[in-house]
């Protein structure tokens, strides 16, 4: 409960400040404000106690009772998030749809805190930079259900997740600041402390050795299915562009043969006939040409002949494409679970054959902006940032060439051929 405590001043005078813990709590922060008069200081302990221990609605530390002003033109935040993906060019409807969803189900729980405490809905010219870190710390936490503390009310979000979503709000608050008339003079978004993306360890990669590989392998009984694991493992190409891959993307003759990945199955917007089109890869840069292997020239050879161009390389018994669900139910699990009971100690993921394909070639000291290319990421920092780690198998290959680097002149190279 607030109390009162009465300051004697030197003028012979008092002032009465009121003292209280914020909710009430032994370990909340201890909140005071300062009267001239007892009958004030006792009016606004009650204003206190009302409100359960917190700052009354609507009042400024050492002003009293103040409202904000009305910003001209102001809308609630979601109102006109959901606005500015609607008028978005250049995506397409999935994300837009995706956007939207962000916006509904995560964007929808920021709110503004008052300079008093009271907190308000967001619009979009009340909310400034605090109410932005308290939205980031919200995600980062979570929410536990208060009955059921094992039932989350709203999941924690992962490091990659919150900065997807902040980015979204970044854009938002940018375009109410470029609209006309401007809707805000600063973006609350910018010089947010936003978690660090590899802090977390959620969906662990699973790295396979060749002989790892081999056990998962045998097991699959399905020589089409085998020939897409061996392609997805083989070219570290994704789920998607591996299984949109037609004969007509193929180039077998030559010295130099190569497949085009031009197109990937990507998620149809709701409501459509189907669940998959085919669009263009995930970036500019995931079109990209990947030379092939003389194995790989061969099974490719054996899968398309007497093919038409617009086949599909890599399809079921049946001649479909592959479905992930499918695949993934049917053909990797069932083959994984049996390499296990034999002693496999890994579980690996579809899309961990993409991961062990990069592990391969960092073993083999394949430069990380040729491995760049090759997986068709946009930014170099992508594939440093996920596969850098694996650098570290060269430690001892480095430590011998600065070794000898440093030796004297006459013993140069001795290091390096000993260590041959």
């Amino acid at each position: 409960m607030a109390s009162i405590v009465e300051r004697p001043k030197r003028d012979g005078t008092s002032t009465f400040q009121v003292r209280w813990r914020d909710g009430g709590g032994r370990v909340g922060k201890v909140e005071t404000e300062n009267f001239d008069s007892e009958d004030a200081a006792e009016q606004f302990k009650d204003l206190v106690n009302a409100h359960r221990q917190h700052w009354p609605p609507g009042w400024v530390r050492g002003v009293g009772f103040v409202e904000e002003k009305p910003i001209p033109g102001d809308r609630p935040l979601t109102d006109y998030a959901d606005q500015y993906v609607r008028r978005l060019t250049g995506t397409d409807r999935r994300t837009r749809e995706d956007y939207a969803r962000d916006i509904r189900l995560h964007l929808s729980r920021i709110v503004h805190t008052t300079p008093s405490g009271l907190v308000v809905p967001a619009t979009v010219g009340n909310v400034v930079s605090g109410d932005i870190q308290d939205w980031v710390a919200l995600q980062q936490d979570g929410v536990r259900d208060p009955e059921r503390p094992e039932e989350w009310v709203y999941r924690k979000a992962d490091p990659k997740s919150i900065r997807n979503r902040h980015g979204l709000a970044f854009c938002v608050f940018q375009a109410a600041m470029e609209a006309e008339p401007p809707l805000r003079s600063r973006n609350p978004c910018k010089g947010t402390s936003l978690p660090r993306v590899d802090d977390h360890v959620d969906e662990e990669m699973c790295f396979l050795e060749p002989v790892e590989y081999d056990r998962v392998r045998a097991e699959i009984t399905d020589p089409d299915a085998a020939d897409l694991a061996d392609w997805l493992v083989g070219t570290g190409t994704r789920w998607g562009e591996a299984t949109a891959l037609k004969v007509c993307d193929l180039q077998l003759a030559g010295s130099k043969p190569s497949a085009s990945i031009v197109r990937a199955w990507k998620k149809a917007p709701k409501g459509s006939d189907s669940a998959f089109y085919l669009g263009p890869p995930k970036t500019k840069k995931a079109r990209r040409v990947l030379r092939l292997s003389s194995s790989q020239v061969e099974m490719l050879r054996r899968r398309t002949a007497g093919l038409p161009e617009s086949a599909f390389v890599f399809r079921t018994s049946l001649g479909n494409h592959w479905r992930h669900a499918n695949f993934y139910n049917r053909k990797w699990m069932p083959a994984v679970r049996e390499a296990m009971a034999k002693g496999l100690p890994k579980k690996p993921r579809i899309h961990d054959l993409r991961h062990t394909h990069v592990a391969w070639l960092i073993a083999r000291h394949i430069a990380l902006p040729k491995i760049q290319a090759r997986l068709g990421h946009e930014s170099i920092s992508t594939t440093v940032d996920r596969y850098g780690h694996l650098l570290e198998v060269l430690d001892d290959e480095l430590s011998e060439v600065i070794e000898d680097m440093m030796a004297p002149p006459a013993q140069r190279g001795l290091c390096l051929v000993q260590g041959a």
